[in-house]
């Protein structure tokens, strides 16, 4: 019951606290709509389940206690952030989103870009195995220690789920679409921040 509790307590924190994810789910949703929120919500759901994979694997603690394995990993998410941010910063603030018509991120794009921004985050790597780290022990059975990767993937669905739904509400929406070159900057410059925190943050 112990370990159920401190998983779902640093579970809901980690998941709620402001980062690369949220930035990017609510920058879909205004622009592109809420489907394609939810499609990125999805994606980071599976993202949660790579970084939980790799880390009832073993492959994970490898990363964690390896500076150079955790340094391509970190300097490659970090590029991918800071390339989406520059990209969403840039983005003319004159130009009209159809939200109406298929004018934005495809399907399968929507869920990429969610995928791709969580699985390359070393922050979720580090989340996912100081979890894994500080409640399950040796004797812990695989089947629970999956299930709190399950919870840990299922958290950050729902989760996302609501922010995608909140941000393309049509009246929320609607006010972000009239101040879409300020929040392209806001939002962009977040996002590039966050890659350039993680670049040089320290590995341990």
């Amino acid at each position: 019951m112990t370990e159920i509790l401190a998983v779902a307590v640093i579970t809901v924190l980690a998941v709620i606290a402001p980062g690369a994810d949220f930035a990017m789910i609510v920058r879909n949703s205004y622009l592109y709509g809420r489907r394609t929120g939810l499609l990125g919500a999805a994606g980071v759901a599976a993202g949660v389940l790579v970084h939980v994979t790799y880390t009832m694997l073993g492959v994970g603690l490898l990363i964690a206690s390896s500076t150079f394995l955790f340094t391509v990993v970190k300097l490659v998410g970090a590029a991918y952030l800071v390339y989406i941010g520059v990209r969403t910063f840039r983005t003319r603030g004159d130009v009209r989103v159809d939200l109406d018509h298929k004018t934005g991120l495809t399907p399968l794009a929507a869920l990429r870009t969610g995928f791709l921004t969580n699985v390359l985050n070393p922050k979720t790597t580090l989340f996912v195995v100081s979890t894994f780290a500080q409640v399950v022990d040796p004797g812990t059975p695989l089947w629970q220690q999956a299930g709190y990767g399950l919870f840990m993937s299922l958290a950050h669905l729902l989760w996302f789920a609501v922010v995608a739904v909140f941000f393309s509400q049509d009246r929320m929406r609607t006010l972000m679409l009239r101040a879409q070159k300020v929040l392209n900057k806001v939002i962009g410059s977040v996002l590039a921040g966050l890659g350039v925190s993680l670049a040089f943050a320290p590995s341990h």
